[in-house]
């Protein structure tokens, strides 16, 4: 794994992107900025993978992160105060995770931290964030948050978790493609959710898994596992994360030639991986789970074009500058909508300093309601303050014509599952 010194960068309103809030930026400098400039930033600790199997989603959520804080310093900042983000590499690598929250809060003096996407990472981190104190806000998908695993300084706001998701995608897989399913995940939490978590939903539903691969994180190539794949498979169930899930797909494709059974991946087995490449033309037909959906919906909403045009995606997934360049999009929304929950919890805290930190956990525990905005452009969402997790819509997209256009979208309701922890009953 390459790893890099972890220099720490700045992210502020010179180096953000450019193009929304034009209302505030049609203000002079002076007069834009009088009041927030009679206090200091807030700093706010991003921990990012910007090496290791992460890297590609640690870029664009970097990217994400610095068009939120462009809105919200346009926009006042939270409390009169302007937002200056301190990034830290944490290479993907959970003892470093923890040597980067440390940072945050001996050496940069943030306020919190926030960012973390791979399960691994933040249950290695989070421990540390409860010994310091340090809100921790993370945009990982794993259920290791709501399960109670971790602690009350731990929040997952901004993202729904891999226990809701496949409760919600169960369904539609036994009704539409089949009941008997094979499934290929990553070896370690994060892949492991989805192994209990789905086995479990498609039983629900009459199905069975007849196999469950197991595949190293940082595994290149993958035929040596396919042939594990029963005959009477119906469906293969695919999620696969890092820098070899170009190969991953490819390598399936080969293995079954034109006679395949019914697949359903989750789109993390395709992020940043542009779907016209060559050798995946056998997703046509395929199914895939997507938070937010990467091609622009016909019925795409105002508040959805904004968010893609300040975070410089075009309407098919890529980078507006480098066609070639596709983006995170069915995730990186988490970093947009938890920056949007940190300013809200601020603002109803009326947070000064890293005394309120309780108060800010308490004022994000008190969220409810969520609805769709500029701030939450995903759609609406449902808060549980006692598990500190966010529900969501969730997105079933078919490949047609080499675009996903989504076929179903679930309710909130069909997300929901019992409380498994009250983080509110934990001392501070």
């Amino acid at each position: 794994m390459t790893k890099t010194p972890t220099t720490p960068k700045t992210i502020n309103r010179r180096t953000a992107l450019t193009g929304i809030a034009a209302g505030a930026a049609s203000l002079p400098l002076w007069a834009r900025y009088t009041h927030a400039q009679t206090s200091e930033p807030l700093k706010l600790g991003f921990q990012v993978h910007r090496t290791g199997i992460g890297s590609a989603y640690g870029r664009w959520y970097g990217r994400t992160t610095e068009a939120a804080v462009k809105l919200i310093n346009d926009g006042g900042g939270i409390n009169g105060r302007m937002v200056e983000v301190v990034a830290e590499d944490d290479g993907t690598d959970p003892r470093r995770g923890a040597e980067v929250l440390e940072k945050f809060a001996n050496q940069h003096n943030c306020e919190l931290a926030f960012g973390t996407l791979f399960s691994h990472v933040v249950i290695g981190s989070a421990p540390r964030a409860g010994e310091l104190k340090l809100p921790y806000f993370v945009v990982s998908e794993g259920h290791h948050v709501a399960s109670g695993m971790l602690n009350r300084y731990t929040l997952q706001p901004g993202i729904t978790d891999v226990k809701s998701q496949v409760r919600a995608m169960a369904p539609y897989v036994a009704e539409n493609l089949g009941k008997k399913v094979t499934m290929i995940f990553p070896d370690f939490a994060f892949g492991h959710d989805h192994r209990d978590f789905f086995t479990a939903a498609i039983k629900e539903q009459g199905g069975e898994v007849l196999e469950q691969i197991a595949i190293p994180p940082a595994e290149t190539s993958f035929t040596k596992y396919f042939p594990k794949i029963p005959r009477e498979t119906e469906v293969v169930y695919h999620v696969m994360v890092g820098p070899a899930v170009l190969t991953f797909v490819k390598e399936l494709g080969e293995f079954f030639g034109p006679s395949r059974p019914a697949m359903f991946g989750f789109i993390d087995s395709l992020e940043a991986v542009d779907i016209g490449s060559p050798g995946l033309e056998f997703l046509e037909g395929t199914y895939f789970w997507e938070g937010m959906c990467r091609d622009a919906q016909s019925d795409q909403s105002e508040h959805e074009k904004t968010y893609r045009a300040a975070v410089g995606v075009d309407d098919h997934g890529a980078s507006i500058s480098d066609p070639t360049d596709i983006s995170t999009y069915g995730h990186m929304f988490g970093c947009w909508e938890t920056l949007h929950v940190i300013k809200e919890g601020m603002e109803a805290a009326g947070y000064g300093g890293p005394a309120d930190r309780a108060k800010l956990i308490e004022a994000v525990e008190a969220m409810r309601a969520i609805p769709e905005s500029l701030a939450h452009p995903q759609g609406d969402k449902i808060f549980n303050g006692k598990t500190h997790q966010v529900f969501g819509h969730q997105n079933i997209s078919r490949v047609e014509n080499g675009k996903m256009v989504r076929v179903h979208r679930t309710s909130i309701e069909d997300t929901l599952y019992p409380d498994e922890v009250d983080y509110t009953t934990q001392s501070f």
